[in-house]
């Protein structure tokens, strides 16, 4: 009886010596496919780098690897057009997708179980995104949801307040860097505030400054030939060209597309004929990041003298402001 209880304090004194394991390890299932790659995907500035590929053999697959830190990652099959969005942290996670991307669940991941949760709540009308950071401050996947999708809904106050209850255990993570970094920007471009200097290539490749223009009214219309909101808003832009175009005032496209032929299609298409900008970056560009831009479109209405007059203006209040500055 000594024997055992011996032997057995000897393995649990083995056991507790061992260092826990590193790593993280996908044991991933695809439904709707036996065979083919899965490919992991890291994230970053709202875009999907292929890292790793697995081999789909019986619908298993497997990944494996090491995080410093939980980070959103995607998985693509070979027929997805958009990756299935999950957080990778050093822990066996039992993961199941569907092979055209519309589902996925995740096991055994405590980030994960926050992310999903919330991964459609957040688009909900009037979703408090204040509520999850209070609920989870040390959460990376509520911090990321408040970075990614209300940097550019909340007004700069509320941004502030609700990243103030982040916990500071998250002070390297990498949404958290990111989401101080806007918030900076955002106080610099303040209405108000003289906008920052910038140049781009025009269409021609021709580098333009935004000095180019002091003396005039000016709209910078931040867009994308791939963003069907900012194509819906361009007839609205046109017709506040047309109506002020004689009386100081101009339209400095920028855009975020990164194909030229596409961008200078979209600008004939829908007849846009003030100047246009962008180093077809996408969103690598640092002019939308250096006015704070987070989702398009966006735009800026400046004064004469260079200064911030209102920011985001659509529709029907685009020419309501024009109407109230320009006399």
């Amino acid at each position: 009886m000594k024997r055992l209880v011996v032997t057995a304090l000897t393995a649990l004194t083995l056991a507790s010596c061992q260092e826990a394991p590193k790593g993280y390890v996908i044991n991933g299932e695809v439904t709707g496919r036996t065979d083919g790659k899965v490919y992991l995907k890291s994230f970053r500035n709202k875009m999907f780098f292929d890292v790793d590929t697995a081999e789909v053999k019986e619908g298993k697959f497997t990944f494996k690897g090491e995080v410093d830190q939980p980070l959103l990652f995607g998985l693509a099959t070979e027929d997805m057009n958009y990756p299935v969005q999950l957080f990778v942290e050093n822990t066996n996670m039992d993961v199941k997708i569907s092979n055209d991307g519309e589902t996925i669940t995740v096991r055994n991941s405590p980030v994960n179980a926050i992310f999903q949760e919330n991964s459609e709540k957040v688009f909900e009308e009037g979703y408090d995104i204040d509520s999850l950071i209070t609920k989870y401050p040390a959460s990376p996947a509520a911090a990321f949801y408040l970075y990614r999708y209300f940097t550019y809904q909340l007004p700069l106050d509320e941004l502030k307040a609700t990243r103030a209850k982040i916990s500071p255990e998250l002070a390297a993570c990498p949404y958290v860097k990111d989401l101080d970094g806007i918030i900076k920007q955002l106080e610099n471009v303040l209405v108000g505030k003289v906008a920052p200097e910038f140049a781009l290539p025009d269409t021609a490749g021709i580098s333009v400054s935004l000095s180019d223009f002091r003396g005039k009214y000016v709209l910078l219309d931040f867009w994308a030939s791939w963003c069907p909101p900012c194509r819906r808003e361009n007839p609205n832009v046109v017709k506040a060209f047309n109506e002020y175009k004689d009386k100081n005032f101009t339209v400095v496209g920028i855009s975020l597309d990164k194909d030229k032929s596409k961008w200078l299609k979209a600008i004939a298409d829908d007849n846009l004929t003030w100047t246009h900008l962008s180093d077809l970056k996408y969103w690598d560009s640092e002019i939308p990041a250096l006015y704070g831009v987070r989702g398009i479109p966006a735009n800026v209405l400046l004064g004469p003298d260079g200064v911030i007059i209102a920011k985001n203006i659509t529709g029907e209040d685009l020419h309501k402001k024009l109407k109230e500055v320009i006399k």
